[in-house]
């Protein structure tokens, strides 16, 4: 009898929107330098970023 396990590929998929996500908020922080703008979008690639991590590990 053999056992199998179901693989699901949602770990991957969030891994990479919050990359995505993390990627846009640093380019945010980059092209709108010294302002609220880019203190926003430095805490959104943070966010996004542990996001990243967290759903790979939780997933896979």
């Amino acid at each position: 009898m053999e056992r199998t396990a179901a693989v699901s590929d949602r770990g991957m998929g969030l891994g990479l929107l919050f990359g995505l996500v993390a990627v846009g908020g640093a380019l945010v922080a980059l092209v709108l330098p010294g302002g609220l703008a880019s203190a926003w979008g430095f805490a959104a690639a943070m966010v996004a970023g542990m996001l990243s991590v967290l759903a790979i590990h939780l997933y896979l």
